[in-house]
């Protein structure tokens, strides 16, 4: 493997942590979860983010939190922009 190919195999821990962000939701490149993967194997640091990322979406999954939707977003704006300016 050549020096060029290895460190393109390395990341920082701020790109890893972002790399475990993309793949928590499925958005990781198969390259970026080989990078990922080769730095959970030395940091320590890495593989605790990752670890909270995997209880945080579990929980997350568990609680089936329901969201408005956008058109009722826009209408509790309205009403409380309406409700501040009396």
């Amino acid at each position: 493997m050549s020096t060029s190919t290895s460190n393109r195999l390395f990341v920082s821990c701020e790109e890893a942590k972002h790399i475990c962000d993309k793949n928590q939701y499925g958005e990781a490149s198969f390259m970026e979860v080989i990078k990922l993967n080769i730095r959970l194997i030395y940091c320590k640091v890495t593989r605790a983010y990752s670890k909270r990322n995997g209880k945080l979406t579990k929980t997350m999954k568990k609680a089936e939190i329901q969201t408005i939707s956008s058109s009722q977003k826009e209408e509790m704006k309205k009403l409380l922009e309406k409700e501040l300016s009396k």
